[in-house]
């Protein structure tokens, strides 16, 4: 059980720090790397507790690669939104978005 907090305190921090990141940030670029930071972190949970839990089994593994493609999708999808209203409003900080409204 002592290897286990050795990943999960990583993983814990980089959560922390991501939720930190999001909170407090209002550019939208250090926002995203910010959820992907928590992707990142929950990804090292599941493949954790899949060692620990089931050591022969690879479901933690499989589903770990599914989130990753995922978030790479959604990292592309949220990228060119930005780009996009970077376009519109030549400015990517939160707070100036309700200048789009109409």
């Amino acid at each position: 059980m002592d290897n286990l907090f050795c990943y999960l305190v990583p993983a814990l921090i980089m959560f922390c720090c991501g939720i930190y990141g999001f909170i407090t940030r209002r550019n939208m670029i250090a926002m995203l790397i910010s959820l992907e930071l928590m992707l990142n972190a929950v990804d090292i949970n599941f493949v954790v507790f899949n060692r620990f839990l089931f050591p022969g089994s690879l479901d933690g593994m499989m589903f770990t690669l599914f989130a990753i493609a995922i978030a790479a999708a959604e990292t592309a999808i949220a990228i060119a939104i930005i780009i996009n209203i970077y376009r519109t409003a030549r400015n990517i900080d939160v707070n100036d978005l309700d200048k789009m409204k109409f």
